[in-house]
């Protein structure tokens, strides 16, 4: 259908409904914002942006203006702000009036630089179209090449460089990528038309086909687009460039680009940025070439060059995968010259930055250009190791290395890896590039969707494509690891995996993938969608069936010295949520300073321990609960044992019983019958007492302390297993420190209570063992109910410590069912109703604010209190940048997530004295 430009509108502050676009959450205000201003311009003849400009001028804008700065050879251009960006969303998506007039001013900056006419039939200037938000979103936004080529334009190009084929092919591509981008015609479409081309022509490859074949693709390619769109292609060049502005500022708020900002966690930012620039080219002749390289690696972090090239290509060639381009140490055979200078730039740019960067270039007839820098994505051991390498070099110092380091990411550095034995006896069909390392085994899946909805429904999948696009980029976050026929180590692919340490291999030409039929075919053997492969995305190897994997051991190297940094800037405490010996001891080894949670329901489940468990909760009089709680104490005081002597010297705090008592009950007959059975009781005896216990909303029912008021026996059975424990270890020289934690407190009174029953059954043991030494077991509770930490005043003065229980804290708060959130949590996040899943980062204006409330009040009565969180939330790095910020005395978090931690725990005071 025709497209009809939309008048332009004044840049004020809303649409014409009084609504403010939803992801518009303020505006950039730089020190060199320049009131009204919508264009900044970069070249040699002068420079209007700066490095310190990326929220006005996104990431990609501002740099190329610092490039410029420092003298590297830069296509001249000119970026339009975020403000632009953001004013065009608040106008229903109209371009602020004033802004054509501003890039028509600007391109005749930019024709007198370049010697140039926009347009000319003799000497025509064109120009990319690329976006460039303040964050790094690489590939999920559009661009467009070679625009300002018309019908008289392209034989004005053909002529003055002397290389007709050169020229229309840039026109096919213009063509294609305007079509596709802009105008919304299927990318498909082309691409038939370009077989019909090349099958006329005999043609194995794009370069194959000969100067008239391109011709012809040409109109081929203009008949889809008539067809399509319902006009002719533009041949207006101004109109073609503002067309394509309007289509960069829509990809902002495209499907890949808000699911991009949401599994990043991307928030706060107003829009992207639009750079123009004039084009340079690598695709006319073999003494041009275009390539995407990284100061370092950013897969394993060495200090080497590394990248991708294509001879007589442009820049989308290498991103999209569609060519296996050649490794950069290939680069000194082909042009040794422009190698070496592209050496001295990394070398330059990282002294200049002092950070690895991730560079485009082109090589137009022997010429070099610079296209972007920006910091580059890496995997964690390569932010490790980078980090490290440039405290060394003397780049950098120890704090601003550990702020580097994306706390998160050192989870890749626990991830298991292929046993390598077993790996040797695995059948290895095909290898490709490495791409990002790491281990994944998976189902083949064929496409994004399938991806999706396979995880959702529990499946783990490897997604196999030719090559990824960024339409892929929800099938690729949920996949275990991405594996494709072709592309190199910058192919969207790699880098988006790379980003997020996901496996990743490459290139890997020895497989054809048809994903119509969902089969991938190597060696003459197909396999389908229920054929498990492993990918080791550190060697390339692809190979048939689940190979056994491995778990790191220990932390050592680079690592172990980021930990030792991590130590020593941090104010935190880190402890661990533990509850058996071999837990306590992995996370003692990862670093931890005790344990901040101990869930005593977790010894219930195993073996004879579930049936006496039952024999308990259906007891019908205290004295037969008794007994069944007999028999679970030796089993209790044995764990306890276990877990002090892994902990020896470190705190360890134990909460006592909290779930519902039907969780440990069956429900179906099957159960039921076995339970009666094993008890001498009648099934229905067994289902009566469990509708009995039946409860309408059983997380704010019967459970937690409530439990230990109505059956006492239940607390003084673990309280006594705790004691024992204790003596046990002391005498036989262990030194444990048990901390009883009593959960779900929401009175001062209820606390009080349950203290003094606590104190009164330590007494007991302490007499029936005779024991005389002083023995301090610190009693607390946890501050989960909002009304606890409303009156934590009050609750401190029976307690001891307070752990804030952050998950049920939010729940409650919140009102949301944490087990059920996700049945509509998808759709808030989508329309950013909250900045993340609450669950997984704490709500610092709500439930964060009863964390410093309690925090404050409990201090106000007792000075000693100590303070500490339990929830995931404490290996969350932004939840504990904020608990740093409140004051609190520890986080605790799952063993692997204590580094995590670590590393968080440091940022936070680092970026505190800053």
């Amino acid at each position: 259908m025709p497209t009809t430009l939309r008048k332009p509108v004044a840049m004020n502050g809303s649409t014409a409904n009084g609504h403010t676009a939803p992801f518009i959450t303020g505006k950039a205000t730089p020190s060199k914002l320049q009131a009204n201003k919508m264009v900044y311009y970069f070249g040699k003849s002068r420079t209007e942006g700066e490095a310190g400009l990326k929220a006005l001028l996104g990431g990609k804008g501002a740099n190329l203006a610092d490039m410029c700065s420092i003298g590297l050879p830069v296509p001249p251009g000119f970026t339009i702000t975020t403000d632009t960006c953001a004013a065009y969303y608040r106008a229903g998506q109209r371009l602020p009036v004033g802004l054509m007039n501003e890039v028509h001013k600007y391109v005749s900056v930019l024709e007198k630089e370049t010697g140039k006419k926009f347009g000319s039939p003799d000497n025509p200037l064109l120009v990319s179209v690329r976006s460039g938000a303040a964050v790094s979103m690489p590939g999920m936004m559009d661009t467009i090449l070679n625009l300002g080529l018309t019908d008289q334009a392209v034989e004005g190009l053909a002529a003055r460089t002397g290389n007709k084929r050169f020229a229309f092919d840039a026109y096919r591509r213009l063509i294609n990528m305007f079509g596709d981008v802009v105008m919304g015609v299927d990318h498909h479409l082309f691409e038939e038309a370009f077989k019909r081309i090349k099958a006329k022509y005999k043609a194995k490859d794009d370069t194959d086909v000969p100067t008239e074949g391109i011709v012809e693709l040409c109109e081929a390619y203009k008949e889809v687009f008539r067809k399509r769109v319902g006009e002719m292609f533009p041949q207006n060049p101004f109109k073609q460039l503002e067309l394509a502005i309007e289509a960069v500022f829509k990809s902002w708020n495209g499907d890949r680009a808000v699911s991009y900002r949401r599994i990043q966690g991307i928030q706060g930012l107003i829009g992207t940025a639009v750079n123009v620039q004039a084009m340079v080219f690598g695709n006319m002749g073999d003494d041009s070439g275009t390539g995407v390289g990284f100061t370092r690696n950013p897969a394993t972090g060495e200090n080497k060059f590394y990248g991708d090239f294509l001879v007589n290509a442009q820049g989308e060639d290498v991103v999209a995968g569609i060519r296996t381009p050649r490794l950069i140490d290939e680069m000194p055979r082909w042009n040794k010259k422009v190698y070496d200078q592209l050496i001295k730039i990394k070398q330059k740019l990282e002294k200049h930055y002092r950070e690895m960067q991730d560079i485009e270039f082109t090589i137009e007839r022997g010429e070099l250009f610079m296209l972007q820098t920006r910091t580059g994505k890496r995997t964690g051991a390569a932010a490790v190791k980078i980090a490290c390498d440039m405290v060394k070099e003397k780049l950098i110092d120890e704090k601003t290395a550990l702020v580097r380091i994306p706390a998160g990411d050192l989870v890749q550095l626990m991830l298991p890896s292929f046993d390598p034995t077993r790996k040797k006896l695995a059948a290895k069909i095909a290898e490709g590039i490495p791409a990002s390392p790491g281990a994944a085994v998976g189902k083949l899946t064929f496409t994004a969707a399938d991806a999706v909805m396979r995880k959702q429904n529990g499946e783990q999948v490897i997604l196999v494509r030719e090559e990824t696009s960024p339409e892929d980029v929800e099938g690729m976050h949920s996949a275990q690891g991405i594996l494709t026929s072709t592309g190199g180590r910058a192919s969207h692919a790699a880098v988006v995996a790379v980003g997020w340490g996901k496996p990743c291999v490459v290139g890997a030409g020895e497989l054809h993938i048809d994903a119509k039929a969902r089969k991938m075919t190597v060696g003459g053997k197909s396999y389908g969608e229920n054929d498990v492969i492993s990918i080791d995305g550190t060697t390339g190897e692809v190979m048939v069936g689940a190979v056994p994997t491995i778990v790191p051991e220990k932390l050592s190297g680079d690592f172990a010295t980021v930990m030792r940094w991590s130590d020593k800037y941090r104010r935190l405490a880190i402890r661990t949520n533990a509850d058996t010996p071999a837990d306590a001891r992995r996370a003692r080894e990862f670093g931890a300073s005790g344990i901040g949670l101990c869930r005593t329901e977790h010894m219930f489940f195993e073996g004879p321990r579930i049936l006496a468990m039952r024999e308990m909760i259906l007891a019908e009089t205290p004295e037969r609960r008794k007994a069944a709680l007999d028999k679970l104490l030796p089993y209790q005081r044995d764990d306890f044992v276990g877990i002090f002597t892994a902990m020896k010297g470190l705190p360890v705090t134990i909460r006592l019983l909290d779930p519902p008592l039907h969780e440990f009950l069956p429900h179906d007959d099957k159960g039921v019958a076995e339970v009666a059975k094993a008890m001498g009781l009648s099934a229905d005896k067994v289902r009566h007492r469990v509708a009995q216990l039946h409860e309408a909303n059983p997380m704010l029912g019967h459970r937690g302390c409530r439990l230990c008021v109505t059956y006492p026996e239940i607390l003084q059975m673990q309280i006594r297993a705790i004691v024992e424990a204790t003596f046990d270890c002391l005498a036989n020289g262990i030194k444990a420190l048990p901390e009883i934690m009593h959960p779900l407190v929401g009175t001062r009174k209820e606390l009080a209570w349950l203290r003094q029953m606590t104190l009164n059954t330590i007494d007991e043991v302490k007499k029936e063992k005779n024991w005389q030494k002083r023995v301090d077991i610190p009693i607390g509770t946890m501050i989960e109910v909002p009304r606890a930490a409303v009156t934590a005043d009050e609750i401190a003065q029976q307690a001891d410590f307070f752990s804030f229980g952050t998950n049920d804290l939010t729940q409650m708060t919140f009102g949301y069912s944490r087990d059920d959130v996700n049945s509509f949590l998808p759709d808030y996040l989508k329309h950013e109703l909250l900045e993340g899943d609450p669950f997984q980062s704490l709500d610092q204006s709500g439930v964060g604010q009863l964390v410093r409330m309690g925090f404050d009040k409990g201090r106000s009565v007792n000075d000693k209190l100590k303070v500490g969180v339990c929830g995931e939330h404490g290996g969350d790095p932004r939840s504990v940048h904020f608990f740093h910020r409140v004051g609190l005395d520890y986080v605790s978090c799952s063993p692997y997530r204590v580094p995590i931690a670590r590393l968080a725990a440091a940022q936070a005071a680092v970026m505190a004295d800053k």
